[in-house]
């Protein structure tokens, strides 16, 4: 069946083009969802919202049977009783999405937004830049049901359009697509941040200490994670929002000078997991062979983040415990199994940064 027949037009045409939106949505992350009729559209997980015309992306769920799985501890797992086996699953924010009570839901992970939500200060400082705004603070809690809880926290003490989601994103609702097109405008307005630019990679030193054979990033952009101080410093901290976590691991390899690579790998290995990707201080970026597109795209996406940061904020980090959730969810790990699965696919697009 057609995208057209199912999901609604306004729903496709709003995911396709936030979904080719660099700045709000990266790779596989992000969602949408529409309430029609007694049904929930909802972006499936690790689809891609840009290739919303070209693929079925959205799950249909009875919204009601949503809302009273809801009403149990165990909601998460109801909610995925829900769907069908044989398709591909919802979203693992659909529990979000039902809870809240507009008929269209934008989540996005809009790099100027996230830029704000890892500052130690940013509810203060957004309490400033979105004070005539109906907008609510989320603290961080784990994507997926905790989530929804901590919204559904959020929302008994006022209701909201607009959610900062610390250490995550953006989630905004609307009576219909054009308005939550409009109010992500607006947000992305009020929260712009200027960014800096950055040097180049040095391919020569590149060569010389990659003793592994890795490989370039699929965007050379992201060279400034290790060419810009400032990034260098943020990105080698560790994992600041969940999609990090999950497609990058909990720490980058760091090339020092005299390095090799596999020094610095070995170096940054936790147990049995090892980095995916390396910054060679004032060189570039390499990262691990077979890297997929959607690890690749949020790579990008740090490196955005990075540079709209100025490197005197005081900045939180998620906790090791909060990766380890990550990492050991089978969400997630569906997540990124279902990415490599179309890591070959030719019509994945690939972050135009």
């Amino acid at each position: 069946m057609s995208v057209a027949a199912t999901a609604p037009d306004a729903l496709v045409a709003l995911s396709a083009r936030i979904g080719a939106d660099p700045l709000l949505v990266q790779g596989g992350g992000g969602n949408t969802s529409c309430k029609r009729d007694g049904t929930l559209w909802v972006k499936a997980s690790g689809t891609w919202l840009a290739q919303a015309r070209e693929r079925d992306i959205f799950v249909p769920l009875p919204l009601e049977a949503v809302r009273a799985a809801l009403q149990h501890q165990d909601g998460e797992a109801r909610l995925t009783q829900l769907a069908d086996p044989r398709a591909l699953r919802p979203s693992i924010e659909t529990s979000l999405h039902a809870l809240l009570p507009h008929a269209v839901v934008a989540h996005v992970h809009a790099v100027n937004t996230i830029a704000w939500a890892v500052r130690a200060d940013a509810r203060a400082r957004l309490d400033a830049l979105l004070s005539d705004m109906n907008w609510a603070w989320v603290p961080y809690r784990r994507p997926g049901y905790p989530l929804t809880q901590a919204v559904r926290e959020a929302l008994s003490q006022r209701a909201a359009d607009v959610l900062v989601l610390a250490n995550h994103g953006l989630v905004v609702g609307a009576a219909d697509c054009a308005g939550a097109d409009a109010l992500l405008a607006e947000v992305e307005r009020r929260l712009a941040l200027p960014q800096r630019g950055a040097a180049g990679a040095d391919l020569a030193r590149l060569r010389a200490v990659n003793d592994l054979n890795w490989e370039r990033p699929s965007d050379e952009s992201v060279d400034a994670l290790a060419t810009d101080a400032v990034a260098l410093a943020i990105a080698r901290e560790g994992a600041l929002y969940p999609d990090h976590a999950v497609f990058l691991g909990a720490r980058a390899a760091v090339v020092e000078p005299g390095d090799t690579l596999s020094a610095a790998v070995a170096r940054a290995g936790i147990g049995d997991t090892a980095p995916v990707y390396a910054l060679v201080r004032g060189a570039g970026v390499l990262v691990a062979p077979g890297l997929s597109a959607g690890a690749q795209a949020m790579l990008h996406c740090l490196a955005l983040v990075a540079l709209r940061l100025r490197g005197d904020e005081v900045l939180s980090y998620l906790g090791d415990e909060d990766v380890a959730a990550l990492a050991g969810w089978e969400a997630e790990a569906y997540r990124r199994a279902l990415a490599r699965s179309q890591q070959a696919r030719p019509e994945h697009p690939q972050p135009e940064h």
